[in-house]
């Protein structure tokens, strides 16, 4: 599996946006999910 390395200002970002004990990867998941939304929705907007 492929790792990353994140730099201490990405951690404490995402840190901030964390929910109870949700993992880091849930959050990345959730963050990707947005943005794949949005990039759907400006898609779909330009028809």
């Amino acid at each position: 599996m492929p790792t990353v390395e994140l730099e201490e200002e990405t951690i404490e970002r995402l840190d901030e946006l964390r929910i109870d004990d949700e993992s880091y990867d849930e959050l990345v998941n959730e963050l990707i999910n947005i943005y794949e939304t949005s990039e759907y929705t400006l898609f779909r907007a330009g028809d």
